[in-house]
């Protein structure tokens, strides 16, 4: 039986707009919720006053967020149906919070930005299309919440269609859903609204369910080693092994690969997989398998070296430019020293220039000396050691990274390497 393929998605939208019980809406109507949860919701529905179960609480997890009606912190939940599992992030809505959107939809397939239909779209909505664009997320669904609330009249959703659609072309999105919907009721979350027969698209879930996620396995063999498996004396036959996850491509029994940043070439002798209790070999392996490979010479690798498709590597070099969010309360100091955590390899860096900084509301940058908390910037950066990656547009994984200060191993940024 094949198994049940895995979609991420991150809401975003403005403050009230409704995400959260729009989660909260598919989650309750694909019958996702157990039975305590569902005791448990109605109980912290009554406490809060509500007439009905409040939705949005199964999202809202935090007392801070409850209290105040907003949701800050990124939660996650997980569900699935037939045909297709998911994991949800809800982001915040506001602008103090973007370095939490932005964690919420750096790995996700596919950002939903809620509309309330009453508003329109609002300097807000732009902006997470913004970021989600910026973070190369592949799929946009662009949800016209609280149709409810308009009279379910299509003259509403086609002014706000319009409009948005406008904005999303001059940003280079091509692939983009606009639904109407109704998270409160229920109408073409899960199941079609019979109140707007003039719309003929898919629900929201249905679209979900059908939307092609990024299909690691298509990209070329990117391998970033976490562990070396030494023979012990008296191991005998025993082999040295390469652990670690696919985080793209597929390898196979004989493939030409290459080992960076070094630059040594060789061939898998052998790829084993843990099955049953023990390792067991099998002739290939995809992203995102966790697997050992043996390799057939006897070379130097480390941890934080990458094994690559030889055909197909990625560029290794010292200097690079990225788009930093910056999520440390200290701003970007230039004297200071940072710590690159990419893969499996932590290096030291300096930042030697600070390019532009995003005007997240509207694309636009303007040159800048810093960044600071919740800001978006393009930095230059240079390694101590070389690194081997791809632009995070090609590659997430190994196109992502994130900064960590030396002196107080906080984490300060998030970054997605442009060249």
């Amino acid at each position: 039986m094949q198994a049940q393929s895995l979609l991420r998605f991150a809401t975003a939208g403005s403050v009230d707009d409704g995400k959260s019980t729009l989660i909260g809406r598919l989650l309750y109507d694909s019958k996702a919720i157990f039975e305590d949860q569902l005791n448990a919701l109605e109980r912290a529905s009554l406490k809060r006053g509500a007439d009905a179960i409040d939705l949005s609480l199964l999202t809202d997890g935090l007392v801070a967020e409850r209290e105040q009606g907003i949701t800050i912190d990124v939660a996650y939940r997980y569900f699935a149906t037939p045909r297709r599992k998911f994991i949800i992030a809800d982001t915040p809505g506001h602008e103090q919070y973007t370095r939490n959107m932005a964690t919420g939809a750096s790995t996700a397939d596919l950002s939903i930005i809620l509309v309330d239909a009453r508003k329109g779209v609002l300097p807000q909505s732009r902006r997470h299309a913004i970021i989600a664009n910026l973070l190369g997320v592949r799929h946009l669904v662009v949800a016209v919440n609280k149709m409810d609330l308009v009279d379910f009249r299509a003259s509403v959703f086609d002014d706000i269609r319009s409009t948005f659609k406008a904005f999303l072309d001059k940003l280079g999105v091509i692939d983009c859903l606009f639904v109407p919907v109704s998270a409160l009721h229920g109408d073409n979350v899960v199941d079609r609204s019979e109140r707007m027969p003039w719309y003929d698209g898919p629900t929201l879930l249905e679209f979900l369910e059908e939307a092609d996620p990024d299909p690691g396995t298509v990209r070329p063999l990117r391998f970033p080693v976490q562990l070396v498996s030494r023979p012990k004396p008296g191991d005998g036959a025993a082999i040295r092994g390469y652990m670690g996850r696919i985080e793209s491509g597929t390898v196979r029994q004989g493939d030409a690969v290459v080992i960076l940043p070094a630059g040594l070439h060789t061939t898998v002798r052998e790829i084993l997989v843990w099955q049953d209790g023990r390792q067991q070999a099998c002739e290939e392996a995809s992203a995102p398998h966790s697997v050992t490979l043996v390799l057939s010479d006897d070379i130097d690798v480390s941890r934080g070296d990458m094994i690559a498709a030889a055909g197909r590597p990625p560029r290794v070099a010292r200097d690079l430019e990225a788009i930093v969010c910056w999520m440390d309360q200290a701003p970007l100091d230039r004297t200071r020293k940072y710590l690159v955590k990419h893969t499996t390899r932590v290096t030291r860096s300096a930042i030697r220039a600070v390019q532009t900084r995003v005007d997240v509301n509207t694309a636009l940058e303007t040159s800048a000396d810093s960044i600071g908390l919740n800001d978006i910037g393009r930095v230059r950066l240079t390694l101590q050691t070389p690194l081997a990656f791809d632009r995070y547009r090609d590659d997430r994984a190994t196109g992502g990274f994130i900064l960590i200060d030396d002196a107080t191993n906080h984490t300060v940024a998030a970054g997605m390497i442009t060249g």
